[in-house]
């Protein structure tokens, strides 16, 4: 028995001497992390118009919105004159208003309650969705999958936009942050029962059904196994339902539902078109600045949710990843070579 188990440990010995349990460096670990998840993904994007586009806008109104901000005086009535043409000064250059308010000024502090907005809106919206959606497809036929569908199914039905409408006139919220919550309740049932289905069919896979039989946790099979491939999907739909929430917000403040407490797209068009802007084209300016800002900006998210369908595409990655580290390898050769 003794010489039994002396031979076991010699050859235990050698198997942990021969095989390095963990071969792949630190440094190698987070070029490997860099090459995946910053140079392809940036190599990708320069390759891909949509997201160029998308990106340059969305950072332009960032801008506006944290920069701009400061370099900008908030605006109060009587800074300019009345009613001012575009371009006449560079101190207003998109003219003024009525009350002698720098047309463009107030788009730039009303950008910060925009972002605010569609930020509260989609993480309520998108987040709730894919938490729903995620629990529901992996507990499939279980009574908790059934009590989440009915919900879901049961805010379907409810019209969303009477819904907020109704919502807003009660509480009339002036924080943006609660405006956007509020905005987000009726945008995610679609969405879940849409990461639902993705679930139901990843959960089928073969290595998830090998990660059940071996006894690992849910909360890690949820997290590597199945977001990892919802994250993609579901950052497309938050870019979508931004748009949304831009257009339901700026509708709200349009139609005067919600306060007029803070400068805002949709307060700009209200108030010029209650100062018959339609008809007087002295005052178009006014209501056609925000119009612009409002289009600049969905499309930008429109063309950033396209490109982040090829950004997240794991082939491309993969593949862009790899034409760097032939690069790389190209060169030093050449390097080497030159050297000798």
């Amino acid at each position: 028995m003794s010489e039994a188990h002396s031979d076991t440990f010699d050859l235990k010995d050698l198997y942990d001497e021969d095989i390095d349990p963990d071969p792949e460096s630190r440094a190698d670990r987070a070029k490997r992390f860099l090459e995946m998840n910053v140079v392809a993904p940036a190599r990708i994007a320069a390759d891909d118009w949509r997201a160029l586009v998308g990106g340059a806008i969305l950072a332009f109104f960032l801008l506006m919105g944290t920069v701009g901000v400061w370099l900008v005086e908030r605006p109060t009535s009587g800074d300019a004159p009345v009613l001012a043409a575009p371009f006449e000064s560079l101190a207003y250059p998109l003219g003024t208003d009525v009350f002698g308010q720098p047309i463009h000024a107030q788009l730039i502090h009303a950008t910060p309650g925009m972002f605010k907005m569609i930020f509260a809106g989609a993480v309520v919206s998108v987040g709730f969705a894919a938490l729903v959606g995620v629990v529901a497809g992996f507990e499939h036929g279980t009574r908790i999958d059934s009590f989440l569908m009915t919900v879901t199914d049961v805010v379907i039905t409810i019209p969303g936009l009477p819904l907020i409408i109704v919502i807003t006139a009660i509480f009339q919220p002036e924080n943006p942050y609660i405006v956007g919550v509020f905005l987000g309740i009726d945008n995610w049932p679609g969405l879940a029962r849409t990461v639902r289905s993705q679930v139901l069919s990843i959960r089928e896979e073969s290595y998830v059904e090998a990660s059940e039989i071996m006894g690992i946790p849910l909360s890690s099979i949820l997290r590597r196994d199945i977001l990892s491939q919802l994250m993609p999907y579901v950052m497309i739909n938050g870019a979508l339902t931004s748009r949304r929430i831009i257009f339901e917000s700026v509708g709200l403040y349009f139609l005067g539902i919600l306060p007029f407490t803070t400068f805002n797209w949709g307060v700009m068009m209200n108030l010029a078109y209650e100062g018959n802007a339609l008809t007087r084209p002295d005052m178009l300016p006014w209501m056609v600045a925000p119009m612009v800002c409002i289009f600049l900006l969905s499309f930008g998210l429109v063309l950033l949710s396209q490109g982040l369908d090829s950004l997240f595409n794991v082939r491309l990655r993969a593949r862009h990843a790899n034409t760097s580290k032939k690069g790389t390898s190209k060169n030093n050769q050449s390097q080497a070579t030159g050297g000798d």
